[in-house]
């Protein structure tokens, strides 16, 4: 049988990197066993779901490149493939049919408590130092009756009957075997008394019906399983296998938050990150490969991914990590892709550059390795934009000196001669003939050269920035240079 495997988020903002961790390992291993992967939406909790916020976690998905096989379309948002719908909040008929499945099976019942009551019970166990597991109530009624009161405008939920005190065992693929007292629980909560169902009941039909062999998802969810077994015995449906992964951190080994910093894939992205190095990135974060290669493609994750290889502690979410790889990956573009990334990058920011390709070319190929992220590529390239070109506060003292108009004289005039494009050799060279020529050297050579270029004392390395620049740009930059020392 072919294995299916799902991501199954909730619709209540942009994606968390944790979660597109789960959505990769999911991702990764139905790939790499030819099967399917499903992008199911569990938006069944109305006052947090939005379509906004669906379509941005869709986004961020298509972003990251991990396309699904069936599910949710990512730009009409219909479902399609055999087993939808695709969001619980359509599947409203199908979780019903099951509670009444149960409730004549006599393996459910209605719950007539207001939530006050409810409380109130919850409170009195607390105070009595009790397990606070909910009592199952005095009187059950029969389906019929229960019915009856319901159509006279009662409300009432839906309980799951939790009579056999055994253990459930669970094979975890991260953690091994995982025991389950069935008393941990008591009667749970299926479909509420407003008619909306409730999270594990929802999960383990839509898992059976779409026929999911595996599911990874985060550890948290570990606590879920217990329900979800129970559910899958009485409906008599398969289990598929699970995997509860291990917690991604913040530097201060606690769940990674906002107070971190960035957690969204939509931050990095804005942040200029590349999505296969954020997958890279998050891929090794509890989980590894049998040697210790770090840097990956997505076609090579495919191809080492096993469900042998994870980790059940927690794993630390290193920022400085990220941008080394980050770096890694984008310093292997080929050029044209890096260059469709960062000019309108470099146009929202209104810096215009030379737009042939060979000049592009040997742009990049100085400017890429001090790139970590494509927001690094505004500062870069900001100096060769002419109309950007001003001499800066910090440069006042420059001009106080006696020998920088005779340093600038020289730069002319080395200028003058050159060819329209200076190699690194020869702006090196012209730059030792000016130290001999005005016999000064240090800061009294540097600066007012740097000024003629950058328009500051202190900035950029000319050597890799000057032979970007047209001779046209650098003599009329030191024009205006010259205007200051008369």
């Amino acid at each position: 049988m072919s294995v299916r495997l799902r991501f199954a988020p909730s619709p209540t903002g942009h994606l968390h990197v944790g979660g597109a961790r789960t959505a990769l390992y999911n991702y990764l291993y139905a790939k790499k066993m030819g099967g399917q992967f499903i992008l199911r939406v569990e938006d069944t909790d109305l006052e947090r779901s939005t379509e906004e916020a669906l379509k941005m976690q869709i986004s961020d998905l298509t972003w990251l490149g991990l396309k699904w096989d069936e599910g949710v379309d990512p730009v009409t948002l219909e479902g399609f493939g055999p087993h939808g719908p695709y969001r619980q909040s359509l599947r409203k008929q199908i979780y019903f049919e099951h509670a009444q499945r149960l409730l004549e099976q006599g393996k459910a019942y209605y719950d007539f408590r207001t939530d006050e009551e409810l409380e109130a019970l919850k409170q009195a166990a607390t105070a009595e130092g009790e397990f606070q597991r909910t009592p199952r109530p005095e009187k059950i009624y029969s389906k019929a009756e229960a019915e009856a009161k319901i159509a006279k405008g009662e409300k009432a939920a839906i309980r799951f009957r939790v009579d056999e005190v055994r253990d459930y065992k669970l094979q975890d693929i991260v953690r091994g075997e995982v025991v389950f007292p069935s008393d941990m629980v008591g009667d749970f909560v299926i479909l509420r008394s407003n008619g909306m169902p409730v999270y594990n009941f929802c999960c383990a039909i839509d898992d059976a019906l779409m026929k999911i062999t595996h599911v990874l998802r985060a550890e948290e969810h570990l606590s879920n399983t217990l329900r979800q077994q129970m559910l899958y015995e009485a409906f008599g449906y398969p289990q598929p296998q699970f995997g509860h992964l291990s917690l991604v951190l913040g530097a201060d080994r606690q769940k990674l938050s906002k107070r971190h910093g960035a957690t969204s894939c939509h931050e990095y992205m804005e942040r200029g990150y590349l999505p296969e190095a954020l997958l890279n990135f998050v891929a090794l974060l509890g989980w590894s490969t049998t040697d210790d290669k770090e840097i990956f493609s997505i076609k090579e994750l495919i191809s080492a991914f096993t469900l042998d290889r994870f980790n059940p502690a927690g794993a630390v979410f290193d920022e400085e990590k990220l941008k080394w790889m980050n770096a890694t990956h984008l310093r292997a573009l080929d050029h044209q892709v890096l260059w469709k990334m960062l000019e309108p990058r470099l146009k929202t920011q209104g810096i215009e550059v030379p737009a042939d390709s060979a000049w592009v070319d040997r742009a990049l190929g100085l400017f890429k390795t001090y790139m970590e992220t494509l927001e690094d590529a505004a500062k870069l390239f900001q100096p060769i934009d002419d109309r950007l070109y001003s001499i800066k506060e910090d440069a006042a003292e420059v001009f106080t000196w006696d020998t920088t108009k005779k340093v600038l004289l020289a730069w002319k005039q080395g200028l003058e001669s050159a060819s329209d494009y200076m190699t690194t050799e020869d702006f090196e060279k012209l730059q030792n003939s000016i130290k001999d020529s005005c016999a000064v050297k240090g800061k009294n050579l540097f600066m007012p050269i740097r000024v003629a270029v950058i328009g500051q004392p202190h900035g950029a390395e000319l050597k890799i920035l000057v032979p970007l620049l047209h001779k046209k740009s650098l003599l009329k930059r030191v024009e205006i240079c010259l205007q200051k020392c008369n």
